[in-house]
């Protein structure tokens, strides 16, 4: 018995809308990984790794960037609403779409939960009278009726989410950097008295700037939506190849540049748990209110995240479904080209997580979280082994459709395969990380068993047809 042919490379026509605009793709893009996780996590961070945090950040930022680009090769070849779970399927088989696909539904509908109960807990603190799983309902249906709606409503909640990130982010830049150098009232330069005192730059040494990759790296996830946004678009091809290009040294300079102006206007012992880095320094250079002011910014962030990875799990398990790797039914659109049945699909799931979240937070939904807790890796090591084999045979049979091109292929990706492992190995080493690493092995490994059971019945339907 032979096995059957690769599936050919060229994008078969989608029922789904085309309502996303370039701006929305782009902006998605810049804010689809400045959430919570930069805003309130990178204070974890510091507290490990010191100053060296910024090298923390260029390490992970550098990773997220190659995948992003690896990404962007393959989706502005061959633009699906799948992305790399397409990608990973035409490269490697049936297996590794069906495998890739659903860890990472499985992942954006447990992360929706602590996004919608995040949410809602900043909500409650302003509104007592409503409980905290009253929000949890107002957020989980006004974003699925979003998303029922139309396409564009999801680019147009993204659209202007994502520019109040970015307008905050960009608005502490250059407080922070005037702050600095003396030139905002009632301060004084600075200069690089807190980047080499307490301590030096690395006061944990290089093993702080390790740990502060394990930590900081995750706050990454997010980038991926981008590729399976950019088949709703007019021209995918395009759209996708603008939105990595604007994004990946933007995002990085975000990140980057925010770690920087943190651990040079304040000392890094100055850091206090559970409180935003991001409020300290605007309360040291008496900006009002700046708490209230980030707490409304982190909001923004969850919901936005919420949202995205709503939209992004539905496309996911409809593509499954177009692929017959989702039930069937999950295939039906409406008029307006989206996927009513795979957003409720995913909105339902997310419901479970959430209350799971809200009855049993720290027994059942603790294990949910450390089975997703290492799977971003895992999805990105499948991308770059995609990326190896299709681009060898996008060289070989289509070489026009390469208009994006993967940075020194192939020894970037390698580059990028063996850091991903090296952090894996690094967590395993790591007390609070190992659960993490097991519990999504195990999860993969369920999935990668019940994918070779659907080939083996396969291919004895071959056999006996």
């Amino acid at each position: 018995m032979r096995d059957a042919p690769p599936p050919p490379l060229a994008a078969e026509a989608e029922p789904l809308s085309h309502g996303l605009k370039q701006r929305h793709l782009t902006m998605l893009g810049l804010g689809g990984v400045i959430g919570a996780g930069l805003f309130v996590g990178s204070g974890a961070g510091i507290s490990v790794a010191g100053p060296g945090i910024v090298l923390s950040y260029l390490i992970s930022g550098t990773i997220a960037m190659l995948v992003m680009r690896m990404l962007g090769e393959m989706s502005s070849a061959m633009p699906a609403s799948g992305s790399f779970s397409v990608h990973a399927e035409r490269a490697l088989g049936r297996w590794a779409g069906f495998s890739v696909g659903w860890l990472y539904w499985f992942l954006l509908v447990v992360v929706l939960a602590v996004e919608a109960t995040g949410a809602a807990g900043i909500a409650h603190g302003w509104v007592p009278a409503v409980p905290q799983w009253g929000w949890v309902l107002v957020f989980m249906v006004a974003f699925t009726v979003a998303n029922l709606a139309a396409v564009k409503n999801f680019g147009e909640f993204e659209f202007w989410f994502a520019a109040l990130k970015v307008g905050a982010i960009v608005l502490f830049l250059a407080l922070g950097t005037l702050a600095i150098f003396g030139l905002l009232p009632d301060t004084e330069p600075v200069g690089l008295t807190h980047l080499t005192g307490d301590g030096g730059f690395l006061p944990n040494g290089w093993s702080g700037v390790v740990s502060g990759v394990l930590v900081v790296v995750f706050a990454f996830g997010g980038l991926e939506v981008v590729t399976i946004a950019a088949a709703e678009t007019e021209d995918p091809a395009h759209a996708v190849g603008r939105a990595v290009r604007s994004a990946v040294v933007r995002i990085l300079f975000f990140y980057v540049g925010s770690m920087l102006v943190i651990v040079t206007v304040l000392p890094w012992t100055a850091q206090k748990a559970g409180l935003s880095p991001y409020v300290a320094v605007l309360d040291s250079i008496g900006v009002p209110s700046a708490g209230r002011i980030m707490e409304i910014v982190i909001f923004v962030a969850l919901l936005s995240a919420l949202n995205a990875n709503l939209y992004g799990s539905s496309r996911m398990v409809f593509s499954l479904a177009e692929r017959g790797e989702a039930p069937k039914g999950l295939l039906k659109v409406t008029g307006g080209g989206v996927p009513r049945r795979a957003v409720l699909a995913s909105v339902a799931f997310g419901f479970v997580s959430v209350l799971l979240n809200l009855r049993w937070p720290d027994s059942v939904f603790l294990y949910m979280l450390n089975s997703v807790g290492a799977v971003l890796l895992f999805v990105w090591a499948f991308i770059a082994v995609a990326q190896l084999r299709l681009r060898r045979r996008l060289e070989r049979e289509a070489p026009e459709l390469l208009t994006l091109r993967m940075w020194a292929f192939p020894w970037l990706t390698w580059a990028a395969l063996v850091a991903m492992a090296a952090v894996l190995v690094l967590m395993l080493t790591d007390a609070q990380a190992r659960p993490q690493v097991l519990w999504s092995g195990g999860a993969t490994a369920l999935v990668l068993l019940v994918s070779a059971g659907r080939e083996m019945r396969t291919r004895r339907h071959r056999v006996v047809g």
